[in-house]
């Protein structure tokens, strides 16, 4: 078990080891597999990963939002014990098992919004959107799908046809899935249509508005899906108005608005969901990654009528809603709550946020700092003027903390964003570690 409790760097990095199975990596894996921490796993508690060359390291990826609860949660591993004693996968589709349908109680009771709901379960991130759009296609009896600039949806050929970044996402794969469109995204910072909030009156939002009066119609579009706080593309939050917004005009021109939580879902943001922040109901919200402490499974929760649109048979998969990913769920909703892991979140996001606001006094570099709960883009740029991103100087920081025992991610169609999503349960010693480590990168990468 890891021993340590803070980063601990005993080798170079990576270390021989670690050096040793990568030319395996190298000879055995596709190369379009992509690792930003090139450390091979021993072992993974709370917010800490120890590789195996005995190297301990803070944790602010999570897994890309996966570790919300922490690595190895006690009664996540318990849970998954017990199950693995009974049975492993008996398949939902041939013989029901009661965890999938205790998970979907529980998944229709805190999903924002009074109206009945039922839910599906899948693996991935991206099988929740495909199985969201076809829901949507089914029950409105059109096609078109609309996304926002700067999205991720996932790397399947109609989830990377509604993603926005080309390369690595896209790059070569094509064609793309037809019937999808792009609208902007209130990217506040740097503003798409060249406004100012609050000022703007939500132009973005207009200009959806009048893309369904000319270009398209509301007779062809089946759905719009929007990240509540975009991942990928920036942890770029929008405005309350904006999202509020892109809600209204779905009811008004029959499309299903559907939220996908994916990233920022299950307290990351300091609500259980992140559309919570926006006072509004989805019609279908697409959810994974921490959902289940690292067991792949994803889930669609929708309205009743919506959900039922979908023939017998047409939604799911074989491994959809696996027994070890129900249990897990439960157990990670469980503590969720009973730990008060949002309010634990907005906690975590103060001191971050605290902390990036004091980098952003002393360091030109840092143009943005924005969040929601424990889920925050620091943006960095070369002039605070011009706003021109600088990823290199991203890919500099992020290398020294990784060489210091810390693990951070970029994001951001430009590159130029740090992300932080650290395990919610981090100590205040191990975050207080993380930033110190952060800006003694800025200060040696400048």
């Amino acid at each position: 078990m890891i021993e340590e409790l803070n980063a601990k760097i005993v080798t170079s990095i990576p270390g021989p080891k670690s050096l040793e199975l990568t030319k395996k990596r190298e000879k055995y894996v596709a190369k379009g597999v992509s690792c930003s921490a090139p450390i091979f796993v021993d072992e993974a508690k709370g917010a800490l990963i120890k590789d195996i060359d005995g190297n301990v390291f803070v944790d602010f990826a999570g897994a890309i939002g996966v570790q919300n609860v922490g690595h190895a949660d006690d009664g996540v591993v318990e849970a998954i014990k017990a199950q693995l004693d009974k049975f492993i996968h008996p398949s939902f589709h041939v013989n029901m098992y009661e965890s999938y349908v205790a998970l979907a109680e529980k998944l229709t009771e805190i999903a924002p919004g009074d109206t009945p709901k039922k839910a599906m379960f899948a693996n991935s991130g991206a099988e929740a959107v495909e199985n969201a759009i076809k829901i949507a296609r089914a029950y409105t009896k059109k096609d078109g799908v609309i996304s926002l600039q700067g999205s991720f949806h996932g790397r399947t050929n109609m989830t990377m046809s509604i993603t926005s970044k080309y390369k690595p996402y896209k790059n070569g794969f094509g064609p793309f899935a037809t019937e999808t469109y792009k609208t902007e995204a209130a990217y506040c910072y740097r503003c798409p249509v060249g406004c100012k909030y609050p000022e703007c009156g939500i132009a973005c939002g207009e200009k959806l508005k009048t893309m369904l009066k000319t270009v398209i119609s509301k007779d062809m579009i089946a759905c719009l899906i929007a990240e509540p706080v975009q991942g990928e593309g920036g942890f770029v939050i929008p405005p309350k108005e904006y999202f509020k917004m892109l809600r209204d005009i779905c009811t008004e021109n029959d499309i299903i608005f559907i939220v996908d939580e994916v990233q920022a879902g299950f307290a990351r943001t300091g609500k259980i969901f992140a559309h919570e922040h926006f006072d509004v109901e989805a019609d279908i919200i697409t959810m994974s990654k921490s959902i289940a402490n690292g067991v792949p499974l994803s889930a669609v929760v929708g309205k009743a009528d919506i959900m039922d649109a979908a023939c017998v048979g047409g939604i799911g998969g074989t491994y959809g809603g696996s027994p070890l990913g129900c249990v897990a769920a439960l157990k990670v909703i469980e503590k969720i709550e009973k730990d008060d892991l949002c309010g634990t979140a907005n906690e975590v996001g103060d001191y971050i946020i605290g902390r990036l606001n004091e980098f952003k006094e002393k360091y030109d570099v840092v143009g943005d700092v924005r969040g929601l709960g424990a889920m925050i883009g620091l943006e960095f740029v070369k002039d605070r003027a011009t706003k021109e991103p600088y990823a290199e100087l991203v890919k500099k920081i992020t290398t020294y903390c990784f060489k210091h025992g810390v693990i951070f991610l970029n994001a951001g169609l430009f590159g130029n964003v740090v992300r932080f999503l650290p395990p919610l349960v981090i100590t205040k010693d191990q975050l207080a570690y993380g930033l110190d480590v952060l800006e003694a990168a800025i200060k040696e990468s400048i």
